[in-house]
Formats: structure tokens, C-alpha cells, sequence
């Protein structure tokens, strides 16, 4: 560049004094000028965007102290946006006939003031031409009747903002009007301040206080950097409006309502907005500007990759370490480990890690003194990738499969092509980047309205969004709090896209969803709520997927009367509450969500709540993973439920739910827990009875009665509690525990490697059914039955136990066709009080005792067993007294004729006989699998997991 030597700096400092005529005119003369008149953005251009007293800040009222990327992109943008209500000015004035034969007419100036050329508003009016521009000088102007608007004028205060004021109550008939540096006062004798029916209406850096603005359309308006005092903007069928950088203040009903679809009837301006828009700066995230949304929102500059994700374990005792074990449970565990007066008795040995509680080489020779019999032990099915197979350690980070890893917005979009359409839309009302705060309502959506709302500020409103009545909403990245009732509401049938806003601190639900509404929450944060994170009843729907609900005071997700959301991809953590709570026949699909951390249950489910729980990660809670409340149903199906400091699946015996192939591991109490409704809740582990009662947000109770009652194909009428295919392994007390006054089912489990007993039946007075499961390697017996409880035992496979195989006293207790192998303790013991005992077919070996042992005057039928000598010192048989209630029929007693003999169960083979018992699994979920028992079974463990599995699940 030939500049006369001068350096750059220098140009700089000579070109700051130019104007924008002038700035203009020199980025004409050559490529290197131009160049350098763009160098100006942080000095001139900046000045000049800053000093024009049409316009503001260009982030304000938001960010005022953040600068934009271009001061001259800012400038520009403004500068076209002011000019749009001239656009039609060609067209009018080509209509006039003869006008090509006549010089184009200058706009005139009218002045208005004290000693000016007018005196009043009215009055130059009167006098104005086609786009005449009229401006009032300092003061207070009062009209005393309605001003009507025949000619486009462009109406502009001289001075500082607030220096004219203007009390006046203006009705536009003409096609176009730009109205700018005023402050607008309504008039002695009507609230409204502008009113448009037709016509395009623009106001730049304006003040409205205590008034009203109306525009119905066709009409149009565009409204930026102006402040809105308790004023009230109605759009009623608007083809498309713009609300831009505006602020609402201390409104006392709505700021903005939108009602009406839009008119189909669309005036001049529409198009000219329209292009205005798409040229503007897109809300829309992008793979570059996609803000990425932190695992744990507590540090919210931690960003996550979009393919990996971690869970990083407090540094506190895992929940099946002994230090987190609760003092019932300790005690419970010290009167089983000495001898009992019931002869339970545990070997005091550490686990493995794997749960393969091999029985040999403790303090004594096994070939010396034991025979043996081939087969294999049934461990825990591998899921989510192995990542869940092994226990927590303090301190350490989980890795998540990517199919529970949060996507960005942008990918979300990208995947969902309605979503994205949706997400580009542009109808009816647009806001953006606005400030509605210390009022009653933001904006109120209704009678099919559409409206969109993009980087707006919501805060210490009543509410800040309400869409009813088959209106449609589109909000992208808002900030969402301190709202005293819900922060979005939707009714009636309302609808939308609701993504990528920020909704905290409000003190009812974060997003409040009833009466038919189908939105689509996608990708939020709704975190730190005085409730509810977001509540759906009354036969609301919606989809609510990839969001982060976190640190809310009640539940994450409630969903109530009816409510049948689709709730999936989801981190739900660290709420006060239940994660997901569904009550009051709430329905619902909920899948795929990583739910941790919460103080209540992972999912609570009661008084009848029917809902498909699929394939969620429900873990480290400090309460239970899943609980099933007084009459809870639902399905409960492939989730894995690990870590939780409670139970993983608690259940009242009144409910009816189908746990089915689930993987429930390193809980800290119960694997699977069920009790009777009977007891009082203080008798529950975990304060249960405190979880009884939800609130209720709002006026729910008021649409109950007119709540729908449809079909669910994914809901099957289930009669009796069922409890199969499950995997349930190193939970800190019993696998599976059954405190029960109604029927139940227990079928086709895989029991494994627990700190207490596999199953526990304490209390049965109905039939509880066990069937076809793997009960193995725990710590004490595999299955006890208490007093008084009726129980059958059917096809099990009782394996490698450190107490007894099976210890009974139960009443009617049937037991018949299980494999009973391996146990440290007797492999069956009948207590005294036993009463109507039958033990049939089944096929016994004790490792180091008896095959069945007797203990007092135990009423009962062994018929049919083969039975296996173990330990050379000890009888396949034991009855401690002369016992004839004890009827000993065609048993089959196998002693060892030398060292070398090998016994293997054949013909049938070893159980459970899984692949016989189970239909297909769900074709739609067939990648959820168990680990299937060997026909060949090792007394011995390896260790490890066996590759060769089968599928097993159930579909009523």
C-alpha cells in the first residue's frame, strides 16, 4: 500500500475521525484501504456503534459487558435492521401515476418543540409526507385525542433517551412507521399506547411504561434496544414480529402474548423481515460453537468428550464394604457367623473378587479327604461392557458405553431432522436475546400461537413461558430462574422444542407439562429446584431426551395422573429425592438414562404407576436403586442397578411389577428386597415409609377427573409379582429377600457371590414360587426359609454356597428336582418346627457335611433324591433324633469306592435347564443377556466368566 510512507498506526489514528459516510467512501478506493478501514473495529467502529443513539450495546441487556466479535458487523446489522420500514418506499411511490415523469421528492424534516415549526405532535402530522421524519425536541408532549397515522412518517426524540416523553394513544393506518428515541406514556383516556392492524410498525431505543401494545395481523413490528415497564405487548395472528435486545420490567400480567396462528395474509414487510433474520447471527449450535455440557454440572467449565464419559466415585467405602454396612446388618451377620441355634454357620473367609468362592484349599487336604463332581458355576452376565463387573473403588472413574454418553444439541439435531426443522423454523413471534425480570409472566403463548425464544433471560418472574391450546414454542438457549411458580408451562395440547436452555433455581417444577401437551426437551440443564426438576400429569406426553436433571430438592422426573412421557438419554444425579418418581398412574418409557446419585430411590414407582423401565444405569444412590411402592406395577427390564448404598430393587408385596432381566450388583443391602405392606414403615431398611408421600405440584388434583384411561402395548397385565432372568451378584446382604403376605415368583435368576444368603424367605403366607434359578457362591446359605412360610423350590441349581444349600422350617415348604451341589454346610437342613417338608428328585452333594441333615422332630418326605457321600468323615444322612415324622422313601445314596471316582450330573443335565423354561426374548432387546447354565458342572471354580451364554427373557 502506497500510503506517502506513513505507518499504519498513524492511518489508524487519521481514519478514527472519520465518518461513517467517509469510513465508507475509503474502503472503496482500493483492496489495501478497505483492509484497513476493517482494522477499525476495536477503536472506530466501536465508537460509532456505542455513540449512536439509536441503538445500545450490542449484547445488552444481557452480557453489556461482553464485547461482540465485531463491533462493525454489530453496527452494520443495526444499521440495516433501522432502515427495513423504508423498504416499501420504492413500491409505494411506483404506484402513483406519472411517477416516472417526476423528480423523486426529498424527505423533509418537521420540528416539533417550544419555538420550533410545530407545537405539537398532532399538528405536524397533519402537515407530513410520505416518509417525512419529525423530530421532538426536549419535553414532555400530551395529545388529547387518538392519533391516527395516515402517511409513513419516521417519528424521532432529539436528545438523551427519557428527555421526550410522549403521552399519547396512536393508531396506525398506513403502511409503514419507525418510531424511535421516545418514551411512551399512555394517554388520560386509554391504556393503549400504538395499535397496528395492517401495517409494519418499528421501534428502535424506546421507553413504554404502564400501557399497552397491540398488533394484530397482518400487521408486523420490530422492536429492539427498548425497555418495557409494566407494558403489555399483544400480538394477536402476527405473520412474523421481531423482539430483539428488549427489556421487560414489573409486569403485572403477561409481557408478551402471542395468540392466534399466524395470518396467512402477510403484509409488505414480511419478507423484508424474514431475510433480516436469516442474515442475523444463528442461534443454532454449530460442531465449532456447540458449548458441550459437563458430566457433573457442579464445575460447569468441565467439558466432556462427545464419545467417552466418566463417573467418578466419591472417595467414600464402596456400598458392600464392610465399613458401609449398616449395624443391623452387622449384627445380623455376627449371630450367623457363630452357630446358630438354627445350625446356619458361615465360613469366615474373604470373597474373591470374581465371586468364585472356590471350596478347596483352606486348612484342609481336598483329595485326601473329599470326592468330587463335575460341573461348572453360573457367574454374573458381562454388561454395558464389563465396565459394571467389578466392584466400586473409592476414587475411582467408571467409563460409560456410548450408548449412555449425553450428545451435544448440535448432534441431537443433526440426528432428529424434524427436531432441526423445528429448531429453523421462524413464525409468528421471534425473541431474542432479551430480559424479562421482576414481573408476573414473560410470555404467554395461546390459541394455536407460535413463537420462538433465542438467548433470552428469564428471572424473578411468576412464570417466565406458558403455551396452551395447540400453540407451539421453540426455545433455544435461555436462562430459565428464580421463577416463584414453574419456569414453563405447557397446556392443553401445547407443544415445541424445548433445548439447549439453562433452568435453575425455580420454585416449582422446572418445566410443567399437562393436559395432552406432546413438547420435545431436548439437551437442558434443569438443575437446583425447590421441586421437581420437570413434571408431567394429566395425560401430558413429550419427550424428554438427552437433558441433565441434577440437584433438584424433589424429584428429577415426576410423572403423575396419566402423564406418558418418552424419557430417554438422560443424566439424572444428585437429587435430593428419587431420581425418577412415577405415581398416581403415571406411565411413561424411560430408557437408556444414567440415573446416580440420588438420595431417594434411582426410580420410585407407587400407587399405581405403570411404567417400561429399559435399559437404565441405575448407580450409586444413596438410598435403593429401584423401588416399588404400594401398588407400583410396571416393567422393569435390563437396567443395571449397581452400587447403590440401599437395595437394589425394593418392592412391597401389594405391588405387581416385572423385574425381568436386570443386573443388579454391588448394592449395599438387598439385592432384590420384598416386603409386606402389613409392616409399618419404620421396620423397612433405608426409612422407606419417608418415601411414601410426593408432593403435588400446583392444581394437579384438578385434572384428575378428566384424566384418559388408553391401552399400553408395552404394559401386560401381570397377576403375581414376577422376579426372573435377573442377575443378582455381590450385593452386600442377601440376593434376593423375601418378607411377603402375597405370591410371588422367583424364576430363571442368576444369584451369585452376595455377603449373605442367596435367597432369603422370612415371611410367605402365600405360595412363593423359585424356579429354574443359579443360586452360587454366597456367602451363606443358598436359599433359607423361615417359619410359617410356603415355598417351592423347583429346578434350581444351589451351588458352591458357604453355608448350607438349603436350611428350612418353613410350612408346606416343596422341594423338588434342584441340583443341590457343592455347599460348604449340609446341603439340605430341616430344622425343627419344619413342618409338611417334601424333598423329591433331588440330586444332593455336600462338600464337608451332610447330604440332608435332620434337626429335631421335623415333619417331612424324602422321596427319590440321589444323594452324594462328600467328605469321608461324615454320612450322607443325619437325623439327630429317633424322628418318625421323617418318611425316607426310594432314595438313591452314592458313597465313593475309591479316590479317583468322578460323579457328573447326566440325564438330566445339570440345572436350571434355562433354555427349556424361557420364550424368545424381546425382539427389540435381544443384545440384554444372562449367562446360561452348563450341561457340564464343576465343583471346582477357575474363576472368570464363561463365554458360553444363552438369552433368557420373559415377555408376558
Amino acid at each position: 500500500m502506497d500510503a506517502g510512507g506513513l505507518p499504519l498506526e498513524l492511518w489508524r489514528v487519521i481514519l478514527a475521525y472519520l465518518h461513517l459516510p467517509d469510513l465508507g467512501r475509503c474502503s472503496l478506493v482500493c483492496r489495501a484501504w478497505y483492509e484497513l478501514i476493517l482494522s477499525l473495529d476495536s477503536t472506530r467502529w466501536r465508537q460509532l456503534c456505542l455513540g449512536c443513539t439509536e441503538c445500545r450495546h450490542p449484547n445488552w441487556p444481557n452480557q453489556p459487558d461482553v464485547e461482540p466479535e465485531s463491533w462493525r458487523e454489530a453496527f452494520k446489522q443495526h444499521y440495516l435492521a433501522s432502515r427495513t420500514w423504508t423498504k416499501n418506499a420504492l413500491d409505494l411511490e411506483s404506484s402513483v401515476c406519472f411517477s416516472l415523469f417526476r423528480r423523486r421528492r426529498e424527505r423533509r424534516t418537521l420540528t416539533v418543540g417550544s419555538g420550533r415549526e410545530f407545537d405539537s405532535l398532532g399538528s405536524a402530522l397533519a402537515m407530513a409526507s410520505l416518509y417525512d421524519r419529525i423530530v421532538l425536541f426536549p419535553g414532555v408532549y400530551e395529545e388529547q385525542g387518538e392519533i391516527i397515522l395516515k402517511v409513513p412518517v419516521e417519528i424521532v426524540g432529539r436528545g438523551k433517551l427519557g428527555e421526550v416523553a410522549l403521552l399519547a394513544s396512536i393508531d396506525q393506518h398506513c403502511s409503514t412507521t419507525r418510531l424511535c428515541n421516545l418514551v411512551f406514556m399512555p394517554a388520560w383516556f386509554s391504556p393503549i399506547m400504538y395499535k397496528t392492524t395492517s401495517g409494519h410498525v418499528q421501534f428502535d431505543n424506546c421507553n413504554f411504561e404502564n400501557g399497552h401494545i397491540q398488533v394484530h395481523g397482518p400487521g408486523t413490528c420490530q422492536v429492539k434496544f427498548c425497555i418495557f415497564k409494566n407494558t403489555h405487548i399483544f400480538l394477536h395472528n402476527v405473520p412474523l414480529c421481531i423482539l430483539e435486545n428488549c427489556e421487560f420490567v414489573g409486569s403485572e400480567n403477561n409481557s408478551v402474548t402471542v395468540e392466534g396462528h399466524p395470518s396467512a395474509d402477510k403484509n409488505w414487510a414480511y419478507k423484508y423481515l424474514l431475510g433480516l433474520i436469516k442474515s442475523s447471527p444463528s442461534f443454532l449450535p454449530t460442531e465449532d460453537s456447540d458449548s458441550l455440557m459437563s458430566l457433573d454440572l457442579e464445575s460447569r467449565d468441565q467439558a466432556w468428550s462427545p464419545r467417552t464419559c466418566d463417573i467418578v466415585i466419591e472417595g467414600s467405602q464402596s456400598p458392600t464394604s464392610p465399613a458401609s454396612s449398616s449395624p443391623k446388618d452387622s449384627k445380623a451377620g455376627s449371630q450367623e457367623a457363630e452357630v446358630a441355634s438354627d445350625g446356619e454357620r458361615v465360613a469366615q473367609t474373604p470373597d474373591s473378587s470374581d465371586g468364585g468362592l472356590s471350596p478347596s484349599g483352606e486348612d484342609e487336604d481336598v483329595d485326601q479327604l473329599t470326592y468330587r463332581l463335575s460341573y461348572q458355576v453360573q457367574g454374573p452376565r458381562p454388561v454395558l461392557g464389563g465396565s459394571f463387573l467389578s466392584p466400586p473403588l473409592p476414587g475411582a472413574s467408571i467409563q460409560l458405553p456410548s450408548c449412555l454418553v449425553l450428545n451435544s444439541l448440535q448432534q441431537e439435531l443433526q440426528k432428529d431432522k424434524e427436531a432441526m426443522a423445528l429448531a429453523s423454523s421462524v413464525q409468528g413471534c421471534l425473541i431474542r436475546k432479551c430480559l424479562f425480570r421482576d414481573g408476573k409472566g414473560g410470555v404467554f403463548v395461546c390459541s394455536c400461537g407460535r413463537a420462538k425464544m433465542e438467548g433470552n433471560v428469564f428471572r424473578n418472574l411468576t412464570y417466565a413461558v406458558r403455551c396452551i391450546h395447540n400453540s407451539k414454542i421453540v426455545m433455544l438457549r435461555n436462562d430459565v430462574y428464580r421463577c416463584r411458580a414453574s419456569g414453563i408451562f405447557l397446556r392443553l395440547e401445547g407443544g415445541g422444542l424445548i433445548a439447549g436452555n439453562n433452568i435453575y433455581h425455580n420454585a416449582e417444577a422446572g418445566v410443567d407439562i399437562r393436559k395432552k401437551s406432546n413438547p420435545l426437551i431436548l439437551c437442558n440443564q434443569i438443575h437446583h429446584g425447590l421441586r421437581s426438576g420437570i413434571v408431567v400429569l394429566g395425560n401430558g406426553k413429550g419427550i424428554i431426551r438427552n437433558n441433565q436433571i441434577f440437584s433438584n430438592k424433589e424429584a428429577g422426573i415426576y410423572i403423575l395422573y396419566h402423564g406418558n412421557p418418552v424419557v430417554s438419554g438422560n443424566h439424572i444425579f444428585k437429587g435430593r429425592a428419587a431420581g425418577v418418581a412415577v405415581n398416581e398412574n403415571g406411565k411413561g418409557l424411560i430408557t437408556e438414562n444414567v440415573i446416580r446419585e440420588n438420595q431417594w430411590g434411582g426410580v420410585d414407582i407407587r400407587r399405581g404407576g405403570t411404567p417400561v423401565l429399559r435399559s437404565n444405569l441405575i448407580c450409586f444412590g444413596y438410598s435403593d436403586g429401584v423401588v416399588v411402592g404400594d401398588e407400583g406395577r410396571g416393567l422393569i427390564e435390563g437396567n443395571t442397578i449397581y452400587a447403590n448404598k440401599g437395595c437394589g430393587v425394593w418392592m412391597m408385596s401389594s405391588s405387581l411389577p416385572h423385574v425381568t432381566s436386570n443386573h443388579v450388583s454391588y448394592n449395599g443391602l438387598y439385592g432384590v428386597a420384598v416386603f409386606s405392606q402389613k409392616d409399618g414403615s419404620s421396620e423397612f431398611p433405608g426409612g422407606h415409609g419417608a418415601q411414601e408421600n410426593f408432593s403435588e405440584d400446583g392444581d394437579a388434583i384438578l385434572w384428575e377427573t378428566e384424566l384418559e384411561k388408553d391401552d399400553d402395548l408395552l404394559r401386560r397385565p401381570v397377576t403375581v409379582a414376577l422376579v426372573e432372568s435377573n442377575s443378582i451378584n455381590h450385593n452386600g446382604a442377601s440376593g434376593l429377600y423375601v418378607q411377603s403376605g402375597e405370591a410371588l415368583h422367583i424364576i430363571t435368576n442368576v444369584i451369585h457371590a452376595n455377603g449373605d444368603r442367596g435367597i432369603t424367605v422370612a415371611q410367605s403366607s402365600q405360595l412363593t414360587h423359585v424356579a429354574n434359578n443359579s443360586i452360587s457362591c454366597n456367602r451363606q446359605s443358598g436359599v433359607k426359609v423361615e417359619a410359617q412360610c410356603k415355598v417351592e423350590l423347583r429346578g434350581n441349581g444351589i451351588y458352591d454356597n458357604r453355608g448350607h444349600g438349603i436350611i428350612t422350617k418353613g410350612d408346606s415348604t416343596v422341594v423338588i428336582e434342584n441340583d443341590i451341589i457343592g455347599n460348604r454346610g449340609s446341603g439340605l437342613q430341616l430344622l425343627p418346627r419344619s413342618d409338611t417338608v417334601k424333598v423329591i428328585k433331588n440330586r444332593i452333594h455336600s462338600f464337608r457335611a451332610y447330604g440332608i441333615a435332620v434337626r429335631g422332630r421335623a415333619k417331612a418326605l424324602v422321596q427319590e433324591n440321589i444323594i452324594f457321600q462328600g467328605k469321608t468323615n461324615k454320612t450322607i444322612f443325619q437325623q439327630i433324633s429317633n424322628n418318625r415324622e421323617c418318611i425316607m422313601q426310594n432314595n438313591k445314596f452314592l458313597v465313593f469306592k475309591k479316590k479317583s471316582d468322578t460323579w457328573r450330573l447326566v440325564n438330566p443335565p445339570a440345572r436350571p435347564h434355562l433354555e427349556n423354561s424361557l420364550r424368545g426374548p424381546s425382539a427389540a432387546h435381544n443384545g440384554r443377556k444372562v449367562a446360561a447354565m452348563a450341561t457340564r458342572i464343576t465343583a471346582r471354580v477357575e474363576g472368570g466368566y464363561h463365554s458360553n451364554r444363552s438369552i433368557f427373557c420373559t415377555i408376558l
